[in-house]
């Protein structure tokens, strides 16, 4: 039976969606086997936005290919019990079918987040209770969300300026009364309790409300738990940018058109609303951060100062306009527009400004699958303030035996926190490149300085909505910096005839700008190659940092990241035809990287001959690569030349290597050339299902790290999150030397 964990609330506006992303989050770094489930969905006809992002954090990074993997391959359809009409049909029909279609995906899983239904429709207490029956049918414990907050009253006069999301947060009383009320409905039904969370909370008092929760928890007899005072309760503060509606979400409220601007800037979040019904001059000081204007469509001039702010460095950045009224824009304005190519998203309604400024103001803010930020910071909220083993532990999860790509890609974000190493990524015109930081600063991986001229990273990021407040952002022509770096490079290259003025030049190409933060000290390791090639990434380290003492060549590995295991492949990105030293000292290598990242290795020299049973200048170099790796480190588990069947498979080992500890179980692969290596890596990554992580340099005396051009963004904060435990192992290194 699934280890299942029900979430449910109180009422509406609690911000349960957050609650549920952290859950299954916490649930995936421990568990092979993690579906969701929605007992109610709001309607047949709309997709459940809920269910939709909690099934694409679960598929986000599914391996391609046909490979059968142990993840379930779970539909929308199938993780959706009923709609309200079917409950307000027949309830007890209703119920009769949530269990079945439960019970089906309970089937293919280890643990389930079950999430209750949304108090759309039915009164609160009718509702709790109800949600509370499911939760004692299933056979699930329940995770009880109480909101910290309670909106303001619907309907209210506009000012000029309002704030978007707005609440007030509830007092400790309030939330004992509530809590009172909750657990009493939950208790007729008999339902396990697993814990409560206290979402959206006055961040001033969140001690205050956990022990108001905490007291009327320990006065509510639990029936199906003797030990009820060990019930956890947590709170998580209110964050204005998980209220916040995003331009998409206005857009469709007020059923405009986009007419101008950056599609992707639709994203972002809209913190306030301005209405501009006032001249150009008012307008100004009006203007704040983040802000949607409502403009009227007859009032170009306001809407050219509008604009013209948000491309000052002199004004705030403003999420969006939007033009009411439904008059067509005069020509001539509508061409300066188009020249000015703004990048802002500019909406056009039919809608009066009093109608248009309404329904944005009572646009609620949505944990939407496309809102990455949203998604980093409600992630970051989970981790920070809900004690996750504890959690775990209600829940009697033990870490699975296996190693899924979900839980090796949280590994290495856990390590990486550990040590808040300095990563430099150069590419900060890369869209991917500044989400990926926006999700290393949100899940505190690393400290990040970004290459590029700081207006404009920081204008896109902001366009983009993504946070990337926390990040140094360094100009590749910073006098200072370049003049020191001109210096130091053309000592070390003074034996190839480098000048000064050479090196003045050559330093302001952000690959070896960014090397040289490195090479000096600036940074602890970096991050390249979204937008440029392998070799305009690497050489500036062969040059400026070249290898550690004791080995004689730069390799890579690409962890490879199946469905219960990780691997280590290399050489695949660097050496095209090693010497049988340099083999050598590829394995050697990939046997430390291996350690660093939690895997005792068991290397496997691969050939395409077996043992002795065959001959050849290939097969020669590869048995003394294997002799060269066990004189010099006779530590290490070793076996070689071995073909990749043999090397993996424990029936085929049996019959060929029958004595060998490593033939059968290897989990570092040393391929012969780089032919082989390259071409198998993506054989496996596209065939057997793979998330292939990767290259990672090895060898150097301080970690660079080479990014493929078709990086996806999870790709990237990988490598940067290896980048940073490379730095840390470098570090303790020096440090005990």
């Amino acid at each position: 039976m699934a280890r299942s964990i029900y979430i449910t609330s109180a009422e509406g506006n609690t911000g349960k969606s957050t609650i549920a992303l952290g859950v299954l989050d916490t649930l995936l770094h421990s568990i092979e086997r993690v579906g969701v489930f929605r007992p109610i969905a709001r309607s047949k006809h709309k997709p459940d936005y809920v269910l939709e992002l909690l099934l694409n954090h679960l598929q986000a990074r599914k391996p391609v290919g046909d490979h059968p993997v142990a993840q379930p391959a779970l539909s929308y359809d199938e993780c959706v019990g009923v709609t309200y009409d079917d409950v307000h049909a027949d309830p007890d029909a209703a119920l009769a079918r949530i269990v079945a279609r439960y019970k089906a995906v309970e089937a293919q899983c280890d643990a389930v987040v079950v999430i209750g239904s949304d108090f759309t429709d039915v009164g609160s207490p009718t509702e709790l209770a109800y949600n509370a029956r499911i939760a004692a049918n299933l056979g699930v414990p329940v995770l009880l969300v109480l909101a910290g907050r309670v909106a303001f009253g619907q309907g209210e006069g506009l000012n000029q300026s309002d704030q978007l999301g707005q609440s007030e947060p509830r007092s400790s009383d309030d939330i004992r009364q509530l809590t009172d009320v909750a657990l009493t409905e939950l208790a007729s039904e008999h339902v396990s309790l697993l814990g409560v969370v206290v979402n959206r909370a006055d961040p001033a008092n969140l001690n205050g409300l956990i022990a108001a929760v905490r007291e009327g928890v320990d006065n509510t007899p639990d029936p199906s738990d003797a030990h009820a005072a060990v019930v956890p309760v947590w709170a998580i503060p209110e964050d204005a940018f998980l209220v916040a509606p995003s331009m998409k979400t206005i857009l469709e409220a007020t059923h405009g058109t986009l007419v101008q601007g950056d599609p992707e800037l639709l994203s972002r979040e809209a913190l306030s609303v301005v209405v501009a019904a006032m001249s150009m001059v008012n307008v100004l000081p009006r203007l704040t951060e983040g802000s949607v204007v409502v403009i009227p469509s007859d009032r170009p001039e306001v809407l050219l100062a509008a604009l013209m702010a948000n491309s000052s460095a002199t004004f705030p950045s403003l999420a969006g306009v939007v033009l009411v009224g439904g008059f067509a824009l005069p020509e001539s304005i509508e061409q300066l527009m188009k020249g000015l190519a703004p990048s802002v998203p500019i909406i056009r309604t039919d809608l009066a400004s009093y109608e248009a400024a309404l329904r944005i103001t009572h646009t609620r803010g949505r944990l939407a699958a496309d809102s990455q930020r949203k998604h980093d910071t409600a992630l970051a909220l989970f981790e920070q303030h809900v004690d996750g083993a504890a959690l775990l532990d209600r829940l009697k999860v033990s870490r699975a035996d296996v190693v899924t790509p979900l839980m090796f890609e949280y590994t290495l974000l856990e390590r990486a926190r550990q040590n808040r190493m300095r990563i430099v990524l150069p590419e900060g015109d890369d869209d991917r490149v500044l989400r990926a930081a926006a999700t290393l600063l949100a899940r505190d991986v690393a400290d990040l300085i970004i290459l590029g001229e700081e207006f404009e990273v920081r204008s896109r990021a902001i366009g983009l909505g993504l946070d990337i407040a926390k990040a140094s952002v360094v100009s590749p022509f910073d006098d200072v910096l370049r003049m020191r770096f001109a210096e130091e490079y053309a000592r070390l290259r003074a034996h190839k005839g480098v000048t000064i003025d050479q090196a003045r030049d050559v330093v302001t190409d952000v690959s070896y700008f960014g090397t040289m933060m490195v090479q000096l000290g600036l940074a602890d390791g970096m991050v390249s190659g979204a937008s440029h090639t392998t070799a305009h990434t690497i050489r500036p380290s062969f040059e400026i940092i070249k290898t550690r003492p004791g080995v004689s060549v730069v390799s890579s590995v690409f962890l490879m990241a199946l469905a219960d295991r990780v691997l280590v492949y290399g050489d695949c990105a660097v050496n095209p035809d090693p010497t049988a030293a340099q083999l050598a000292d590829i394995a050697i290598s990939a046997s430390e990287t291996a350690i660093e990242f939690g895997i005792e290795p068991r290397i496997a020299m691969l050939s395409y001959s077996t043992g002795g049973s065959g001959s050849g200048a290939d097969v020669e170099k590869v048995r003394e690569a294997t002799a060269l790796v066990r004189e010099r480190r006779p530590d290490l588990a070793v076996e070689g030349p071995i073909q990749y069947d043999a090397a993996a498979d424990a029936a085929v080992a049996a019959a060929k290597m029958p004595d060998s500890a490593v033939a059968g179980k290897a989990n570092v692969f040393i391929f012969p050339d780089l032919n082989t290596g390259n071409n198998t890596y993506k054989a496996v990554q596209r065939s057997a299902g793979a998330v292939a992580i990767g290259p990672v340099l090895q060898g150097l005396r301080k970690p660079i790290n080479d990014l493929s051009r078709g990086a996806l963004v999870q790709d990237i904060v990988n490598t940067v999150a290896i980048t940073a435990i490379q730095a840390a192992s470098l570090a303790a290194v020096e440090a005990a030397v």
